[in-house]
């Protein structure tokens, strides 16, 4: 496919700057301030750095691979290839180039997909997908932290989106500085640094950087956005101060995420299987708003959705929990259903599930909720949802299993969404129930492990207090 936008090479040399012509490069010893609050880190780490060749990240790299050598460590920088536009593959290349010369290790990540759906889907599908490669990436070379060079800008970018959509104060944090991923650690030491600044760092030390067209590109709300900023600054709301506003309700977030635990603590019960039960009463005991919250924390672990629901969806869910005749609904792709006296069941959606998938040896995440690890041999086998059809199958195969203790304990509407395991005749293991054929063969390809998955632990992620 052709190009949108032709590649634009910024050098260094160039008279021009993106923002404010005085601003001060970032030295060595401000960058390791902020890196020291993101630690603690192993001796001489290896640090994986997200760099499409943008100011941004090619700053991140100089100076996130002098701190590494200071240490005894290294760096190596990972650019993800899309497969969105045909200019892509040319900039990891120079990328690649620029790093070779600054002594950098660097490795290109493709993405390989089926154009579909809209443009909307399929960004947010590329940005999924991004954080899932370099993660594998990550997994695979035993690499513990992942470096993206997100800036103050992006956080006032991303305050004013959640600001637009209404957020509350979790979402008006904007980015942590920490983000424990499932195998790995991603952290933003930039977000107190502007892009003049990375920009002036990248002059300093001569080296040109890519600027990405599609930062120019207004069918994305992030840029609309951005295109207001100047007016805002104008009215006396700078990025600084946009920051600044995102910092003090990440104070407000740490006190919430606080009660949010104590009140989780008492309300919710988390399943393997992937289902919650909860405690109709001590959810909605206190204020309102801390018990919409709590439910969006459940929402999200039973989903493994990374964002929660729109406010005004879950403020009319909570309001409908109070009512004794709620009978039942559905949002963020799980269902909630009243499960005996004063109780209520949080399950996955059955139609919200992802598709089966084709299964190889190795670790995968199914449906964003389970870790699943597969060994052996085998061709023709799939990972996907147990179904209906699937459960009644066992129930023929195996009466015994269907009503031993152990699958008893899953209720009814959980039992379709089960990641099972798939041949050509139909579901051959069940890791949650134990069904499995006792005496397939070691090389026989199954499922060796399984354990829940979730975008963000019912505990909340970690937001870092300020100079910690």
């Amino acid at each position: 496919m052709p190009a949108r936008h032709p590649v634009h090479i910024v050098s260094a040399s160039s008279e021009k700057l993106s923002a404010n012509p005085v601003a001060n490069p970032v030295t060595a010893r401000a960058f390791a301030t902020e890196m020291t609050a993101l630690g603690p880190f192993e001796p001489r780490p290896h640090l994986a750095l997200a760099v499409s060749g943008g100011a941004d990240s090619m700053a991140l790299a100089l100076l996130a691979a002098r701190w590494a050598a200071a240490r005894g460590g290294r760096v190596t920088a990972l650019t993800v290839d899309h497969r969105l536009r045909s200019a892509a593959a040319a900039e990891a290349r120079q990328v690649r180039c620029w790093l070779a010369a600054a002594g950098i290790a660097h490795r290109t990540l493709v993405w390989r997909h089926e154009r579909t759906g809209d443009s909307r889907a399929l960004q947010a599908r590329a940005r999924a997908a991004r954080y899932g490669l370099l993660e594998h990436w990550c997994a695979r070379n035993a690499v513990l932290h992942l470096l993206t060079a997100h800036h103050q800008g992006d956080q006032a970018e991303t305050f004013l989106m959640r600001l637009a959509a209404q957020s509350g104060p979790r979402g008006l944090t904007a980015m942590s500085p920490v983000r424990e991923l499932t195998q790995a650690r991603l952290l933003r030491p930039l977000l107190g640094f502007t892009r003049a600044s990375l920009e002036s760092t990248l002059r300093v030390q001569g080296q040109d950087w890519i600027e990405d067209p599609s930062n120019r590109d207004a069918a994305f709300a992030r840029v609309r956005l951005r295109a207001l900023v100047p007016e805002l600054e104008a009215a006396g709301l700078s990025r600084p101060d946009m920051a600044a506003l995102a910092a003090r309700f990440a104070g407000i977030r740490r006190n919430l995420e606080a009660r949010l635990a104590r009140r989780l603590a008492q309300a919710a019960r988390p399943h393997p299987a992937g289902f919650v039960r909860l405690d109709r009463t001590a959810l909605c005991a206190g204020a309102a708003t801390e018990g919409e919250q709590a439910l969006a924390r459940v929402l999200g672990a039973v989903s493994g959705a990374s964002f929660a629901p729109r406010r005004e969806r879950l403020m009319r869910l909570f309001a409908a929990l109070a009512n004794p005749e709620f009978s039942g609904a559905t949002l963020g792709g799980c269902r909630i259903l009243p499960d005996g006296p004063g109780g209520l069941l949080v399950c996955r959606e059955l139609s919200a599930q992802a598709d089966p998938i084709t299964a190889r040896a190795g670790d995968l995440i199914w449906d964003g909720r389970f870790f699943l690890r597969l060994r052996g041999q085998g061709r023709g086998r799939r990972v996907g949802a147990l179904g209906t059809a699937g459960w009644r199958e066992i129930a023929r195969r195996s009466p015994e299993l269907v009503t031993a203790v152990r699958a008893r304990a899953i209720p009814v509407p959980v039992r379709a969404s089960l990641p099972a395991l798939f041949g050509r005749s139909g579901p051959v293991q069940v890791p949650h129930i134990g069904y499995g054929p006792a005496s397939a063969a070691a090389a026989t390809l199954r499922i060796t492990e399984v354990r829940p998955l979730v975008a963000e632990p019912l505990a909340g992620p970690r937001v870092p207090a300020p100079g910690l």
